[in-house]
């Protein structure tokens, strides 16, 4: 009996990991659709548990709220975000339970499910913000991070409990870089969700000049005030120009690090038989990332390379995620 449970705690883990890179990559497309605010009011949709279909909920909608008239397509793009989340939020809790049955299997560590738990609580909360202070950048880049966080950590759990032994290798510096990697991608995927919460995506439409200059017009203090647009009406309206280009112009630079970072990751895990296929795998990712990122900026955001280019980055979060895992159980084998 204790076996079966810790093989659906394993699968469950898979499946939880697939429905968090389902809930990342319908989050991008609401995000792109610009159906954020499909839904005016939380956690209901013009104060129904679904989106107004019907020419009757559509008219009570409207008269409820006269600033925001339904537009059908958006409110259930917002709707079924919002359902995959719930019930990823649901998976989340039913494996942290099934961790403390299975303790002492020692198949999960508790506090990964424990964390993802609160992890995923708070989600919730940033998803009402985001709704209730309209789009409040700093709202919907924290949404951003929890969802690829909450994917990080359930990678992690997959890891954990899949995990095989790993052959040992000399320490050197292999783990300090690719934990400093693992640091520099989270850091643009922070960028980047500024980036895109601040709609500063096709600011520069040019590439790789940004508005036929390698350095335009910047202006830092307001570009990463993260703290802008609270209590404003629209805060959208609070970065100007010359904010919008000076994140977009850290987005750039903070890629153009993550490759040469991830690069050298690739080079130096190639020397180690155990990590060569990850390596592989990080090599592949950040080529393809770099394109998409490109292409976004030359073909003006079309919508499934936008998308992409979020999954992408978790794919390379959870590359990294792994390597790193790998090199951990290494070193510990070592000492243990």
């Amino acid at each position: 009996m204790d076996n079966q449970q810790a093989l659906w705690l394993k699968r469950l883990a898979l499946f939880s990991v697939v429905l968090a890179f389902c809930v990342i990559l319908i989050g991008a497309y609401t995000r792109l659709k610009d159906a954020g605010l499909g839904c005016p009011d939380w956690p209901g949709c013009y104060g129904q548990l679904a989106a107004p279909q019907t020419f009757d909920a559509i008219q009570k909608a409207n008269a409820e709220y006269p600033s925001m008239p339904v537009d059908v397509a958006k409110a259930q793009t917002e709707m079924t975000h919002r359902y995959f989340a719930e019930s990823l939020g649901l998976v989340i809790v039913i494996m942290a339970v099934m961790a403390f049955i299975t303790r002492k299997k020692h198949v999960l560590p508790l506090w990964l499910p424990s964390l993802l738990v609160v992890l995923v609580i708070f989600q919730g909360m940033l998803g009402m913000w985001t709704v209730t202070m309209r789009l409040l950048p700093l709202a919907v880049m924290g949404h951003l991070l929890g969802g690829f966080c909450t994917l990080g950590f359930l990678w992690l759990c997959v890891l954990y409990t899949h995990k095989k032994s790993t052959a040992s290798f000399k320490k050197g510096i292999l783990p300090t870089l690719a934990f400093s990697t693992l640091v520099i991608l989270f850091c643009q995927i922070l960028l980047g969700g500024w980036t895109s919460a601040n709609y500063a995506a096709l600011i520069c439409p040019d590439f790789p000049t940004c508005q036929g200059q390698w350095w335009p017009n910047t202006h830092f203090a307001s570009a990463f005030n993260f703290l802008g647009g609270i209590n404003m009406e629209n805060p959208l309206a609070f970065q100007d120009t010359a904010g919008r280009t000076t994140i977009h112009v850290i987005h750039r630079l903070g890629a153009f690090i993550t490759l040469i970072m991830g690069s050298w990751l690739v080079f130096a895990s190639m020397r180690h038989v155990a990590l060569r296929k990850v390596a592989l795998v990080l090599a592949i990712f950040l080529a393809i990332q770099l394109g998409l990122g490109v292409f976004n900026v030359v073909f003006s955001l079309p919508l499934h390379i936008a998308v992409s280019h979020n999954a992408m980055g978790a794919l390379l979060l959870l590359t990294l995620i792994t390597l790193n895992f790998n090199i951990y159980q290494a070193n510990k084998g070592q000492h243990g």
